[in-house]
């Protein structure tokens, strides 16, 4: 089966005063149809770059990426437009990602009409059915973003983006301006909808329990990079890279007879900007060595489990 998205040794890098910002730096992975990849780590590690570099809001510095087996890394004008209708983002703040002066009918509509694919009478109906589908009633339609709660205004962006019925949705932290139990909602909601419609996510977040709720491969991503991949039950259930074990133990724990044993990563961060080859970890890795300074290569520890780390077998 032909993955919806696959990208493959994808960079992004920005130019500062002081040198390039590594932002996203060899990147590799693939989705199918009906399915999700989370992408954690901590703030500042690339997650949003990534999503964004995928669906053209930042142009990519070198790799490329496929979009139903074709390639849409260079594509410009009408192409980029098609290519775009396929591809949509939901982002983290459910109030600024939308304009203010409109009403929730008229941001729901927009996509329909930038498209030029429906009549008139076809934007009314499809506006109903998508308001309808994400569940806000139809008595908000004249409704300001102001004037709804962060659930709404979430469901409003949700809406927006399925608008198109695109194949690929990066979920920009989608829940994480929303209350715990609204939280819940929109996360069952995006998951009935992939079940109806057959999506392929990319859910970026720094929550572990809400990707593992959610996603069925999980990458995990540090300084632009990631350092692990593998199916969400194994992640959780057999963490290798040492920055993905400390994630996982600084989950909270309800069991006060057997806490988690928080690891506590000690050192400074390695500056994105020009890095030095090697693991950008090992200034914070309890486990580094000399040879770490080397140039590390991605290897598949097991079936669909993949590990940077030169030391994953003395571990």
């Amino acid at each position: 089966m032909t993955p919806v998205i696959e990208v493959k040794n994808l960079k992004k890098y920005f130019s500062t005063p002081h040198g390039m910002l590594h932002a996203v730096d060899d990147v590799t992975f693939s989705i199918e149809e009906g399915k999700t990849l989370g992408v954690v780590g901590e703030s500042g590690c690339g997650k949003s770059t990534l999503g964004r570099t995928i669906i053209h809001l930042h142009e990519s510095t070198a790799g490329q990426i496929f979009l139903e087996g074709r390639d849409i890394t260079r594509v410009k004008g009408k192409e980029l437009k098609q290519a775009r209708e396929k591809m949509q983002i939901i982002f983290q703040d459910p109030y600024s990602s939308l304009d203010s002066r409109k009403t929730i009918e008229s941001t729901i509509r927009e996509p329909l009409k930038v498209s030029g694919k429906y009549s008139k009478s076809e934007i009314e109906s499809k506006t109903l059915e998508l308001m309808n589908m994400v569940g806000i009633d139809e008595r908000l339609r004249v409704s300001y973003p102001h004037e709804l709660d962060g659930g709404r205004r979430q469901r409003v962006g949700i809406a927006r983006a399925l608008a198109l019925n695109p194949k690929f949705v990066v979920c920009d932290e989608p829940v994480s301006a929303l209350d715990v139990s609204i939280q819940a909602q929109a996360l069952n909601l995006l998951k009935k909808l992939q079940m109806e419609k057959g999506f392929a996510y990319m859910f970026v977040t720094h929550d572990m329990s809400v990707v593992r709720h959610i996603s069925d491969d999980i990458c995990v991503m540090y300084l632009g990079q990631v350092v692990e991949k593998c199916p969400a039950k194994e992640l959780f259930k057999m963490p290798l890279h040492p920055y993905t074990k400390a994630l996982l133990s600084a989950i909270p724990s309800v069991d006060i007879h057997h806490p988690n044993k928080r690891e506590i990563l000690k050192g400074e961060l390695t500056s994105p900007i020009n890095p030095k080859p090697g693991c950008r970890f090992a200034a914070r890795c309890p486990h580094a060595t000399e040879n770490c300074s080397q140039p590390q290569v991605q290897e598949e520890v097991s079936k669909g489990h993949f590990v940077t780390c030169c030391r994953i077998h003395e571990l």
